[in-house]
């Protein structure tokens, strides 16, 4: 007989545990949100959903190639992907079309299509209603000695392109009229500072003074500094940039088309009536290695997109930067432009080194996460339309509901009918073990659907029906081990430690295979696959913990028990129902029913 356990199992720990993570995964659901949402988000083919048309078009007019296509596909897989796993369905539809279907009636389609080029370009000439924006010292290192006058002459407190009223610091700012806009501003804890001496290009005391015998231009009308961005624009482009109109929503809309990079662009403000001659292209968005939707470093303030740069946009960022700084207005601006239109215009107040930015504004969580997505995801080498918008019915897939729960709940009686008849009182175990691992999966599956934009599909309910199979056959794994600890003679108390330290290295590979091929055919396969083997793989981490903190930990409790610790016929543990082999004397009640079975045979 193995010797005794060095130290006493202490079975009501893990199982405390457990109620608690039970407990506290129950308090999120209920107390950190509405209570309507205690319930599972369901996927296209349950709650209906929104389909939208994308057609492509190129250019340059030309014909849409088979390989633009595919890329676009991904990307747009990608993006969308990006929200969570949503089991959006994105599929590609003749030559130019390509389809995307996502659950619920009111999810926001709109940058699904866009084409996301993102590109940072220096400002040469800006003019509008709004006057341009003119940075003057507030703690922020500054050109400008100590004591020079207002730059440019403008009037204090006037607004503008940026919102940023005259004296404020030098980063783009959120105003009350700015709603919604994602104003751009620089992180500024890596930039270097700027000597206080500096002067600007045109030799000037002051960063934003007037060159000697260059006029100041009244606020409101276009402005050109005598500086080599401005010298340079063609009399064409100041052409299209006087007739250019932003005072209509319509002008202050994504173009859908790529502008050539290196050519200087005439653009409109996205949020305001401010139009801007922008030189070349400083800093392609390829340089982005990352965006991340995330809240103010202190925690206070609106939802933001955080930036990060490669080696070479960190260069090219820090030259920019460092140029614009030195720079008067309105020269001292970066453009963001994103598909054609400013996002905004922020002033950096000296060199940016450290590789970052920031888009900041008046973010919702959702706003950020999906523009962060679609920058991190890139550009589409295509342009795109939304030809058709049109909702999707979840009647087919409520029936199939239906019959896929039906056929759950009979698959899940038939488990705890064999449970009961094979293994009589340890059947118990097995069916309080998959009432928790229910009780998991649910909350998992909820908060997954609440943080993580989770939905529940036809497939993914597939996977949670399967894992009903996955978590019986740890139970039979366990429970045939310790009936064979129990036929060798051993104690019940004994042979559930023994039972156990061979049983768990048998559950443990086989859960593992099974995570491995959920991991695989989840990032492999594509639409409602992955949600098969998304809940595969959730249930089947569950299954482990429910094994390990559960069903282990109440059998060592219930062999402390008469009933099941001296055998009776109805706990499943019975030596003699078992063929048990006695190791030494045999204690005399197992030799007298022994006996009596020997007469009546």
């Amino acid at each position: 007989m193995a010797p005794p356990p060095t130290s006493r199992p202490r079975p009501w720990r893990p199982i405390l545990a457990l109620l608690a993570v039970i407990a506290a995964m129950y308090g999120g659901m209920f107390l950190l949100g509405d209570n309507a949402l205690a319930t599972p988000r369901l996927g296209l083919d349950l709650r209906g959903g929104t389909s939208v048309t994308l057609t492509a078009s190129t250019t340059d007019g030309g014909a849409v190639t088979s390989s633009a296509m595919d890329q676009a596909l991904e990307i747009i897989r990608n993006r969308v992907n990006g929200r969570g796993v949503a089991e959006a369905e994105v599929v590609k539809e003749g030559d130019n079309n390509i389809v995307v279907s996502i659950p619920g009636t009111n999810e926001d389609t709109s940058q699904i299509g866009t084409t996301a080029l993102l590109r940072f370009r220096p400002v040469c000439e800006s003019g509008g209603t709004a006057p341009v924006p003119t940075p003057t010292p507030s703690g922020s290192p500054s050109g400008s000695p100590s004591g020079s006058p207002s730059p440019s002459g403008s009037p204090s407190g006037s607004p503008s392109p940026s919102d940023n009223p005259t004296g404020s610091a030098p980063t783009a700012t959120d105003s009350p009229t700015n709603s919604g806009r994602a104003l751009s501003r620089f992180m500024l804890q890596d930039q270097s500072p700027s000597p206080t001496d500096t002067a600007s290009p045109s030799g000037s005391p002051s960063p934003s003074g007037s060159p000697s015998g260059s006029p100041t231009t009244p606020p409101g009308d276009a402005v050109a500094q005598p500086v080599t961005c401005a010298d340079q624009v063609p009399a064409a482009v100041r052409t299209q940039f006087d007739d250019l109109d932003c005072t209509t929503d319509t002008s202050r809309q994504g173009r859908g088309e790529v502008e050539d990079k290196n050519a200087f662009l005439v653009a409109c403000d996205q949020e305001q009536p401010v139009k801007y001659i922008l030189g070349g292209t400083a800093i392609e968005g390829t340089s982005v290695t990352d965006a991340q939707a995330g809240l103010p470093q202190s925690g206070i303030g609106t939802w933001q997109v955080n930036l990060s740069f490669d080696d070479t946009g960190t260069r090219e960022f820090g030259e920019i930067t460092t140029l614009a700084s030195q720079s008067p207005p309105p020269q001292n601006q970066v453009a963001i432009v994103l598909d054609g239109v400013v996002v905004s215009a922020p002033v950096p107040s000296g060199p940016i080194t450290g590789g970052q930015a920031e888009i900041t504004g008046s973010f919702t969580q959702q706003q950020a996460q999906d523009l962060a997505n679609v920058l991190r995801y890139g550009a589409l080498p295509l342009a795109f339309e939304q030809s058709t918008v049109s909702n999707i019915s979840p009647t087919l897939g409520n029936d199939q509901l239906t019959g896929g729960l039906l056929a759950g709940a009979i698959g899940l009686g038939l488990v705890v009918l064999f449970s009961v008849l094979y293994y009589r009182g340890l059947g118990l175990v097995s069916i309080a073990s998959l009432a928790v691992a229910a009780v998991l999966t649910y909350a998992a599956v909820v908060l997954l659907g609440r943080w993580q934009g989770f939905t529940l599909s036809l497939a993914g309910i597939a996977g949670l029906i399967v894992a009903i199979g996955i978590t019986a056959d740890s139970f039979v794994v366990f429970f045939e081990r310790l009936r064979d600890e129990v036929r060798e003679g051993r104690s019940l108390r004994a042979a559930v430690e023994q039972g156990w330290t061979r049983a768990r290295r048998t559950i443990l590979v086989a859960d593992t295979v099974s995570l491995l091929a959920a991991v695989f055919l989840y990032y492999f396969a594509v639409g409602g696959v992955r949600g098969f083997a998304f809940t595969l793989g959730l249930t089947t981490v569950i299954d482990v913990i429910v094994v390990f903190l559960f069903t282990k930990p109440l059998v060592t409790l219930l062999a402390r028990t008469k009933f099941f610790g001296n055998g009776h016929p109805w706990s499943g543990l019975d030596p003699v129902r078992l063929g048990a082999r006695p190791q030494g004397p045999a204690p005399a009640t197992i030799v007298a029913r022994r006996t009596a079975g020997a007469k009546e045979a």
